[in-house]
């Protein structure tokens, strides 16, 4: 068990360690187009990388399509190159002086104008030898400023071309000799300076130019990491993560926080606008992890590429691709489709029925591989649309689904992939934008995966954890909850894989380890979940305190906890201005009552339009069992240490006594009922005479008798009265102000608040429309089960409310 449990609060000094390795951070053309890009791009590398560490850069902005147009241009013999090579060369200059002092801009100009003047002679001498030499020089000038703006203000730095080091076998295939490369890279690296390395290009075994093809520059960076067995590799883009279908044309597209490798590797291969189709090669063999994340937005969590577990294994997401071509033929049947399919790559394929499906430009390939069949060969115009996700062609009911979501769209087949991750429809004549929505919408509605963290593992902790594996079976809504933390005191266990509600007490015991605040809120700020919520079951004002963090990154919280609630006007007004901005969710209806439904009595009648004008009513269920049992025919002392005894006080029954949780509960009230109240509006009567109040508890318990004339007294003149006493909360509103005070009452015994079952919390709502006959909510208002229940029907509400939401896509163009 220990081994599927980590526990992913790191120290202090763990987090220093992993530090040391290897990272490799490649920046796209998008992140380097202009000026301020370049800025953030600098910000992000001061705070992200060591000197030991690997950048791997793209070519400027459009600058790559703006040497293929030059190239195109000296095909044609255009009077336009001049022009071209003009703009491009005006271009790099701003950069360079926008970015860079005199002095420096001036030594790169002068490189610059050296390389003008190599490629105009290149484009005058043969453009079709040298135009990999060409379009090499985008990336060349990217990794020379970058450094150089690093030198001057960030660390010591270099450059290094990859044509240096970096040798494949052909353009083709693509095939890294890796010792070579290796040996060469590691020569290369200086020791103690940041390394910036030009992506995209490379050379072969004859030392000619070569190209890793368009977005070639991720799978430069992941090859970088094989080489140096980096730790991480961070592909800083202009969308902030993968997501389950391409979200410039599927608006409901949702983030995959974490995706297995291989459903990675397979997203890329079916045309993922993110992944390039090779980056997760050089990673196979290795334990590196891979990383999407936004430059433009550096501090939103990315997606994650790894080895996960079944949480992660359960994301789904829709690709497709259009311009293929469906090749039929009996010979594919043969051995001659069997060779076929080791020389090229397809798409999908199934032998059996003679038919493959491939790109456009292996058409020439196939057509030449298959002249000697006797049988026709067929090529028709097709697209795919595929559900990706981990092993789905072993999954009946994933598989089911998706046929289901085809239904309207019958399509020409449908193929199992070859990794088992993809079940692809051909489709003819391709897929378009609304069948694509349709089917995303079919398979990825119910896939949002929401997070829980339960801080307070005490009995109503034990209680609510208990009832969690019932409650997500019963509840649809619970269905994509995982429980993912549990945080006490001194120790904490957090596992992203899910930890099993049914021995989550044991597995706490067993694993979780000493953290602190800081390692806490590193975890909650960068958590893989569309959705987190923290339950709040500790008494812990230090704990409420964290609500400014979890609200600010979104995160929801179910607070039993009374602090927050309860704090001055200005940091609970400061709270709910922060819930409103970062669209959380804040309940807390266990904080008054138990599990008893005032909070959504009250949040119900004002949103009906109703006014409130007073509530009132015992508050406590520890007071109301003393005064329910407190007929005079024992002290009421001795009815205290009872009651400390049967477990229903505070450890130190004077907290009770004391009136400061029921002061807490009524300000709570007040401020659901829409009023501006602080604690010091409201009045109370402190039952503990104040010569009891300063000593400790076994001195306390000694003295108590000391509290028995005053409340003897108070019985007595209550039964002259036919009354009886009780300890209330009230507040009310009138063209005087607000009145609010808590203290001990005299009540007739046809009170509403005089006849309780020992233990119950009665509330009585005054309002516009309860004048004449107040509203009465009466009910056990202490006790673990009745605790927890309530916190659980928190939970259901917020997951209920989270179901349709969807997280906005913030795109600023994929590459």
């Amino acid at each position: 068990m220990a081994s599927q449990v980590t526990n992913e609060i790191l120290s202090t000094e763990s987090n220093q360690l992993a530090k040391q390795k290897v990272q490799v951070h490649k920046f796209g053309g998008s992140s380097l187009a202009t000026t301020a890009c370049i800025e953030r791009v600098v910000a992000i590398i001061q705070n992200h990388c060591q000197l030991q560490d690997i950048v791997v850069v793209s070519a400027n902005g459009d600058t790559t399509d703006a040497l293929f147009e030059i190239i195109k241009l000296a095909r044609e013999d255009s009077a336009e190159i001049s022009e071209a090579i003009h703009a491009l060369e005006a271009l790099q200059v701003e950069l360079i002086n926008s970015l860079l002092s005199a002095d420096s801009a001036s030594q790169l100009e002068e490189a610059l104008t050296t390389d003008i003047k190599q490629l105009i002679n290149w484009l005058k001498e043969d453009v079709n030898s040298h135009e990999n030499d060409l379009l090499a020089y985008g990336e060349l000038w990217s990794a020379r400023l970058l450094s150089k703006i690093l030198e001057e203000r960030v660390c010591p730095s270099e450059f290094i071309d990859s044509r240096d080091f970096l040798v494949i076998d052909n353009e083709r295939s693509l095939v890294v000799e890796q010792s070579k490369s290796r040996n060469q890279f590691n020569s290369l690296r200086a020791n103690r300076k940041l390394v910036v390395v030009t992506g995209y290009i490379c050379r072969d075994d004859a030392g000619k130019t070569c190209t890793l093809g368009r977005n070639g520059s991720d799978y430069s960076a992941t090859i970088m990491a094989s080489l140096a067995k980096a730790g991480n590799v961070t592909l800083w883009t202009d969308v902030d993560g993968i997501y389950s279908a391409d979200p410039r044309v599927v608006p409901s597209a949702r983030k995959l926080h974490r995706l297995p490798s291989g459903v990675a590797k397979e997203l890329g291969r079916l045309g993922n606008p993110v992944l390039h189709a090779k980056t997760l090669r050089p990673l196979t063999d290795h334990s590196t992890h891979l990383h999407v994340a936004s430059s433009f937005d550096p501090e939103v969590t990315g997606t994650e590429i790894g080895k996960f577990g079944q949480i992660a294994k359960q994301e789904l997401s829709v690709t497709y691709l259009n311009d293929l071509l469906l090749v039929t033929a009996d010979c594919l049947k043969t051995d001659v489709g069997t060779r076929l399919l080791e020389t090229i790559d397809i798409v999908c394929a199934d032998l059996s029925s003679g038919l493959i499906v491939i790109k456009q430009e292996l058409q020439k390939h196939v057509s030449q591989a298959l002249a000697s069949c006797d049988d026709e060969v067929k090529f028709s115009p097709v697209g795919i649309l595929a559900t990706v996700g981990h092993k789905v062609c072993k999954n009946g009911s994933i598989r089911a689904r998706f046929r289901r979501s085809l239904k309207h769209i019958k399509p020409i087949a449908m193929l199992d992939s070859k990794s088992t991750h993809s079940v692809i429809a051909v489709i003819a004549n391709g897929c378009s934008v609304e069948q694509l929505n349709n089917v995303h919408h079919d398979m990825t509605k119910d896939a949002r995966h929401i997070g829980l963290v339960v801080a307070g593992v005490g009995n109503i902790g034990e209680c609510f954890i208990d009832m969690l594996p019932n409650q997500i079976q019963t509840h649809t809504s619970l269905e994509n909850l995982h429980l993912v933390g549990l945080v006490g005191s001194k120790k904490a266990l957090v596992n992203n894989d899910g930890i099993d509600p049914a021995n989550a007490l044991t597995q706490y015991q067993e694993f979780a380890t000493e953290y602190d605040k800081d390692s806490l809120l590193t975890w909650i700020s960068n958590h893989p979940y569309d959705e987190l919520i923290v339950v709040d079951i500790t008494p812990s004002e230090g704990f409420s305190d964290l609500y400014h963090d979890f609200f600010s990154q979104g995160i929801h919280v179910i607070g039993a906890n009374k602090w927050a609630a309860s704090s001055s006007e200005k940091n609970y007004q400061a709270l709910l201005q922060s819930v409103e901005e970062n669209k959380a969710l804040w309940l807390g209806n266990t904080t008054v009552g138990a599990g008893l439904p005032i909070n959504h009595a009250i949040a119900d009648l004002l949103n009906s339009g109703d006014k409130i004008s007073s509530i009132s009513g015992i508050f406590s269920g520890t007071l109301s069992w003393l005064f329910g049992q407190f007929d005079g025919s024992r002290p009421f002392s001795e009815l205290v240490k009872e009651a400390l005894a049967l477990g229903l006080t505070e450890p130190d029954p004077r907290e009770d006594l004391s009136g400061r949780d029921v002061q807490r509960k009524l300000l709570i009230l007040a401020r659901q009922a829409g009023y501006q109240l602080s604690l010091e509006d409201i009045s109370v009567e402190n039952l503990v005479p104040e010569q009891l109040r300063d000593i400790d508890i076994e001195t306390f318990l000694a003295r108590a008798s000391e509290l028995d004339e005053y409340f003897a007294t108070s019985l007595a003149q209550a039964k002259l009265e036919n009354g009886c006493i009780r300890y209330v909360a009230k507040f009310d509103v009138s063209d005087q102000g607000i009145k609010a005070d808590v203290n001990l009452s005299r009540l007739s015994e046809s009170h509403a608040f005089a006849n309780l079952t020992p233990c119950d919390n009665v509330f009585q709502v005054e309002s516009q429309w309860y004048q004449t006959n107040p509203l009465i909510i009466r009910g056990p208002g202490a006790g673990r089960e009745v605790t927890a229940g309530g916190i659980h029907s928190d939970l259901v509400n917020i997951c209920q409310q989270l179901a349709g939401r969807q997280q906005q896509v913030k795109i600023k163009g994929i590459d």
